[in-house]
């Protein structure tokens, strides 16, 4: 890729970012109004394109209500992994599911590194503590897998350590599926060359320079290592009660629904008939005066 054609790209992508960021707060659908905001700046192919990314969006995220309703009438117990290379694109994905449903079913476990008391712990001890109950979905923004990736590729665990994940992984997993968790795993697979354009974007972004820490720089230079790290981990713990789904990533919008789309065939739900609701009158007593705000509280109007 030429030097023109790569601005290009993150050029691109930093738009793109801007764009789904809007969309997160955006509760007005009209996609035109919202495409017609890159006249200049896209082709007309590739407007067409976003428009149709956000109306299968918003209708898979309609499909995400409806299984979360589900989840909470049938009592299930949903747990999802979600891991992957850096700058993958797992978190913008975590981020299309949750946006329209209620944190009170489904939540993120994003866990920093462990301290000094969980590494002595058993390894899966601070991941149980995050599993579901009756009528809720966990979504890992990484997982227990971290042994088998960052840990194993960076020196942080042992080789008497790492046979011991894999001797346990497959037995924990069982547990989880025989204590009525329904467990699915995600790889988010993007290629070497595109890694490096999405690293690239970050560095040219004010907003997202946050995202690069040296852990982060490291992968990058051990592309091969951690390459080597998870084919072991897939020939290892693939298996048939508890396989591995790989998402292909390079295209992000297209990662992100096809993900969706494949979580939403994983269940047998239905939508769940509400009562209708009805907003109850406000009760007005005549002997109540609001009491004016303080100026001195009020924050500024500066727009």
């Amino acid at each position: 890729m030429n030097e023109e054609k790569l601005v290009q790209r993150i050029r691109r992508d930093l738009a793109d970012s801007n764009d789904e960021e809007f969309e997160l707060e955006l509760e007005d659908r009209n996609l035109d109004e919202m495409a017609d905001s890159t006249l200049d700046l896209e082709s007309e192919a590739y407007r067409n394109g976003r428009k149709l990314y956000f109306r299968e969006l918003f209708r898979l995220q309609g499909e995400l209500v409806k299984l979360q309703d589900w989840v909470v009438k049938t009592g299930q117990k949903i747990v999802i992994l979600f891991e992957g290379r850096d700058a993958a694109g797992k978190g913008g994905t975590i981020k299309r599911i949750t946006q329209r449903l209620n944190p009170r079913v489904c939540r993120v476990a994003a866990l920093p590194a462990p301290n000094a008391r969980e590494q002595t712990q058993w390894y899966f001890q601070r991941y149980v503590a995050h599993l579901p109950g009756a009528g809720e979905i966990v979504l890992f923004d990484r997982s227990w897998y971290n042994r088998a990736g960052v840990e194993r590729v960076m020196g942080f665990c042992s080789d008497e350590q790492y046979e011991e994940f894999f001797r346990s992984v497959p037995e924990f997993e069982k547990m989880l599926l025989r204590s009525g968790i329904t467990l699915i795993k995600y790889w988010f697979s993007i290629s070497d060359e595109e890694q490096q354009i999405r690293f690239l974007g970050r560095i040219h972004d004010p907003l997202k320079q946050w995202k690069l820490s040296p852990m982060d720089m490291e992968s990058r230079r051990r592309w091969e290592e951690y390459t080597k790290a998870k084919e072991v981990m897939f020939e290892r713990t693939h298996t048939p009660e508890s396989p591995w789904w790989v998402v292909q990533a390079d295209d992000k919008k297209k990662a992100r629904l096809n993900c969706i789309h494949h979580l939403l065939s994983q269940f047998d739900y239905h939508e769940i008939t509400h009562p209708p609701i009805m907003l109850p009158p406000r009760e007005r007593n005549e002997d109540y005066v609001r009491l004016p705000v303080p100026n001195e509280i009020l924050v500024p109007e500066v727009y």
